[in-house]
């Protein structure tokens, strides 16, 4: 790795900020966006965020359209208690049972907010669509900053598309309820309802990101009262409910792994919480779209998992409490949450908590693809995306369209698998979007660590406290990464007797045949040409910059 070049974060004192001078056409860098009709942004927090994204080497190209509450709303939809936890329960139930539902969520969920702040105070100097790949490549050189942007394209595919089929196995129980002739419960019909959220999703993120500023904060509003609710439901509707002892202390081991490796199992099982709270990058990747940037940008990210981890708490003990036979989730797999709510309930109020949950769902991989869609386009500003002056256009309502395009058909493609294996399929597909994402989230945090008093914090600071927190994160990463890429069943050991290929964790050979390829590209090509961010905003433009908002004449 080259040696870490020397950078700042901030404007000098004598920098005023100001609207950004427009840019020669065929560029990722356009004219300033036109205002929005009704909406007068406070000028002084427009210029500073301005004047920031200028000295970090990039105009204004994107609308500020979001506030601080719609930043921690986009990171919160993500994580979805609603989505994640709901559509990957039975992954924790078969690996661990209930105790790896409560007390690994409350494990996880801890150590995620250190992640998370760790994370916070780098986004905060650096507040760029890029985030990840952008604070890499300043804090450590061009070859950090490939690797980081690189296994956070992947990830952000990935957990997209888990995403988006998990809500399909939902959406396609709702629909059986509805037109159960019509609809059928197999991995091909459940295929073609996750085709038709793909479209969807599609579709909303070509709007404006003042209506995906509305969605997500219509999200966080639905995640937390439908959390509410359907606790509500779960503890008043049910005859029966299991114990304090089976929620809290009841193990089970139906991964096919001897009894004597469940501390083993147990860690597979951390896989749904794990997986339920990650993309909360994305509060980093809207930073050129939020007033208030670093700062917003930094409390977003860690709210948003504070949040979650509270929210996501209640209703996992919810639904445990209220699990009518054991035998019955385990044999109901993927569907192991509907199961419980049909027969924990009735048909109506299981059709009722089910809307719930789809819509939130589709919530969350709107705002999923909204993310991805960012990094492709600023990682493709900085020429690091083979066809990057297609994914870097913008459109005349300033989303880049070509890149939600992108995201949306690889991450439906990342899914075609799950026709001859859904579960295992769906399982691959958690496990590349946790390491790949968390490898991103990982890489910075060293560099930052390493950086040491070099590093110039922003308006949200650790302090002192960064080395500790930083440290406990780094280290939970790596063991979280091993963890998932071990074989998640035992057909799936290689060289044993009942090894079978559908049964194999395919996150290994993806991850590292991702790293092979993107390592020797960089090798062989890359390092020759890519130098990290490339500065768009250049010295003159600056100069104009202060010109147009001092009335001085050089």
């Amino acid at each position: 790795m080259s040696s870490p070049p020397s950078y700042s974060s901030r404007p000098p004192a004598a920098y005023p900020p100001g609207p950004p001078p427009g840019a020669q056409p065929g560029s990722a860098t356009v004219a300033p966006p036109r205002p929005v009709p009704g909406y007068l942004p406070d000028r002084e927090t427009a210029r500073r965020d301005e004047a920031l994204l200028l000295r970090l080497g990039y105009s204004q190209v994107l609308t500020r359209e979001m506030g601080g509450f719609s930043n921690f709303a986009i990171s919160f939809t993500i994580i979805s208690v609603l989505a994640g936890c709901l559509t990957s329960y039975y992954l924790a139930f078969n690996n661990g049972g209930p105790v790896a539902i409560t007390w690994g969520w409350l494990l996880v969920g801890g150590f995620c907010v250190l992640v998370s702040m760790a994370m916070a105070e780098v986004a905060s100097s650096m507040p760029t669509a890029g985030a990840l790949y952008f604070w890499a490549s300043k804090l450590g050189g061009p070859a950090w900053g490939w690797f980081t942007g690189w296994f956070n394209l992947i990830g952000g595919i990935a957990v997209t598309a888990a995403i988006q089929y998990g809500s399909a196995i939902f959406m396609t129980a709702l629909l059986n309820l509805w037109m159960p002739s019509l609809v059928g419960t197999d991995t091909t019909a459940i295929f073609i309802t996750f085709t038709a959220i793909v479209a969807l999703q599609l579709g909303l993120n070509l709007l404006g990101v003042n209506v995906l500023a509305k969605l997500n904060t219509l999200s966080a509003w639905w995640h937390m009262s439908g959390v509410g609710l359907i606790v509500v439901i779960l503890l008043v509707v049910p005859t029966e409910h299991q114990s304090v002892a089976f929620v809290f202390t009841e193990t089970i081991n139906n991964s096919g792994f001897s009894d004597n490796a469940f501390w083993f199992v147990f860690g597979l099982g951390l896989l749904m919480s794990q997986y339920t709270v990650t993309g909360y990058d994305a509060s980093a990747h809207m930073s050129e779209e939020t007033r208030s940037a670093s700062r917003a940008t930094a409390l977003g990210m860690i709210w948003a998992v504070v949040a979650s981890v509270v929210f996501g708490f209640v209703l996992l003990v919810a639904v445990t409490f209220a699990v009518p036979d054991v035998q019955g989730v385990l044999d109901a797999g993927g569907n192991a949450v509907i199961y419980i709510w049909t027969e924990a309930t009735n048909e109506a109020w299981a059709e009722f908590m089910l809307i719930i949950a789809v819509i939130a769902q589709l919530f969350c991989g709107t705002a999923s693809l909204t993310s991805a869609s960012r990094m492709m386009f600023a990682f493709s500003r900085d020429k690091a995306v083979p066809g990057s002056r297609l994914w870097r256009r913008v459109a005349r309502n300033r989303v880049p369209v070509n890149a939600v395009i992108a995201i949306s058909v690889t991450s439906w493609a990342l899914m075609i698998p799950t026709l001859a294996n859904g579960v295992v399929g769906y399982a691959v597909g958690t496990s590349i979007a946790v390491i790949g994402l968390y490898i991103a989230f990982g890489l910075p945090i060293i560099l930052r660590i390493k950086a040491g008093a070099r590093f110039e914090p922003g308006a949200w600071s650790l302090g002192k406290h960064y080395k500790w927190v930083s440290t406990i994160a780094v280290v939970w990463i790596a063991l979280v990464c091993v963890l998932f890429l071990l074989p998640i069943s035992p057909n799936g050991v290689p060289w044993s007797d009942e090894f079978a290929w559908e049964s194999v964790n395919y996150a290994p050979l993806t991850v590292g045949g991702a790293l092979l390829l993107f390592g020797g590209w960089y090798l062989v090509s890359a390092r020759k040409w890519f130098t990290g961010p490339v500065r768009e905003a250049s010295a003159q433009e600056e100069l104009e910059h202060v010109r147009s908002e001092s009335g001085r004449r050089f």
